[in-house]
């Protein structure tokens, strides 16, 4: 199977805030990218890019509004957090992200974190992530930048998996 690849990118910078903003269009309906984005045997799949070189992890949620967002290692320990924010299911669905062994301490809304927006036409599914606002850190561009990098690499495994099942 062929897999085309259209990753339409974009940094957005609103009020001084800084976004990663990314649009890729699965040939797979709504339900099966939302299943690609939330069930357990596939965020273990496509979680592994956000690893880049460090330890592996997977996620953990059960993805309802304000649960937690748990990004853990193989030992079991929690390297990122956050609490969902948003959740419509097929449509939306937004979370909150903090790496806890970061010092510094974001100010973040609920707003912030990423955010992954759903819409089917004819049998295609538009999938567009929002991550951000990098603005509230130290080195936000370098953070922006290297997150929009994996975003280049987590994209097409969420549009192989959709396709697939």
């Amino acid at each position: 199977m062929e897999l085309t690849l259209k990753i339409r990118l974009k940094w957005v910078i609103r009020m001084g805030k800084l976004f990663v903003d990314k649009t890729i269009e699965i040939n797979a309906p709504v339900g099966q990218v939302w299943a690609a984005l939330t069930k357990t045997e596939h965020t273990n799949q496509w979680a592994l890019e956000f690893s880049s070189g460090g330890p592996e992890f997977h996620i953990e949620s059960t993805w309802e509004l304000s649960s937690p967002v748990l990004w853990k290692g193989q030992d079991g320990m929690v390297i990122v957090e956050g609490n969902v924010t948003a959740v419509e299911q097929n449509k939306l669905l937004r979370f909150t992200v903090f790496d806890v062994r970061s010092e510094e301490k974001a100010l973040v809304t609920d707003e912030d974190g990423i955010t992954f927006e759903l819409s089917e036409e004819n049998g295609k599914t538009s999938l567009h992530i929002l991550q951000g606002d990098f603005s509230v850190m130290t080195d936000g561009e370098k953070y922006r930048n290297a997150s929009a990098e994996i975003w280049d690499k987590v994209l097409p495994k969420v549009k192989k998996i959709a396709e697939q099942n």
